[in-house]
């Protein structure tokens, strides 16, 4: 098996929320754009696939309740960038879940929270595995 993600897939509640916030808000382009699911292309080989959370558990069966336990990070080449697109993403809807800061590692990050409850970093990441991920 090759080492790489080709998809992450998330459950919403209300996928119609979730498109205004990505599509209209953030301005990012659909890939696919159905009734139950928005494709986003968010790298080369990577989509970030969004399902209402019926579909979503039909496929894959039932889901629990709380926050997930899981983070999806967008990296910057400099630390401005990490306020500036935390502010573009605070704009477009979503709230902030933890300012940023510089942190022990050694780069400089921030949460926000889309509308359907997952958590955002945007990182400045200054060592070589932060440089590897930038376009």
């Amino acid at each position: 098996m090759d080492q790489r993600l080709s998809f992450v897939t998330l459950a919403v509640d209300d996928l119609d929320v979730v498109r205004r916030f990505y599509l209209d808000g953030l301005g990012w382009q659909a890939s696919f754009d159905g009734e139950e699911v928005l494709m986003l292309r968010a790298g080369p080989l990577l989509v970030l696939s969004l399902w209402r959370r019926e579909a979503f558990e039909a496929e894959v069966g039932p889901i629990g309740t709380g926050p997930a336990p899981v983070t999806l990070a967008h990296n910057v080449a400099t630390r401005d960038e990490v306020d500036r697109v935390l502010a573009e993403a605070h704009a477009a809807g979503a709230s902030l879940a933890d300012p940023p800061a510089e942190r022990i590692w050694g780069g400089y990050t921030g949460y926000f929270t889309d509308p359907a409850g997952y958590r955002w970093e945007v990182a400045w990441n200054p060592g070589p595995i932060g440089q590897e991920v930038l376009p």
